[in-house]
């Protein structure tokens, strides 16, 4: 199965709940709703309940990774809608500084590169 194929669910791997979300930053339901709604993090419907969920990758010991909210505008400004943004951010690419996906360069410091990509993805 390609990575085209391959559930979005499953391609992301972790997933936390606006509830674990909540617990783990220390803040109110109402606050990570309102970093959905921001697009500070993408969240998607997933499991048989269609729960509202967020990839674990996209925080870090300090909250939510900084590099995320900018990659998320120049590939939406480029026409790609979230779960589009998703796929693309956790499909591994070996031509990448780091081993893994997009959101793991991202992880990596390599924010520069990821932005340049999506540039040239987007436009």
């Amino acid at each position: 199965m390609n990575t085209e194929e391959t559930p979005l669910q499953t391609l992301v791997g972790e997933w936390l709940t606006v509830p674990d979300i909540a617990e783990r930053l220390g803040v109110r339901l109402a606050d990570v709703r309102r970093l959905i709604d921001d697009r500070e993090i993408l969240a998607a419907r997933i499991g048989e309940r269609h729960v509202v969920a967020v990839p674990a990758k996209f925080f870090d010991d300090e909250g939510v990774l900084s590099a995320l909210k900018g990659t998320f505008t120049v590939l939406g400004d480029g026409g790609m809608k979230d779960d589009e943004i998703l796929r693309w951010l956790f499909t591994p690419d070996a031509t990448l500084p780091v081993e893994g996906a997009p959101i793991d360069a991202l992880r990596g410091g390599f924010k520069t590169e990821v932005r340049r990509r999506a540039m040239e993805l987007a436009f």
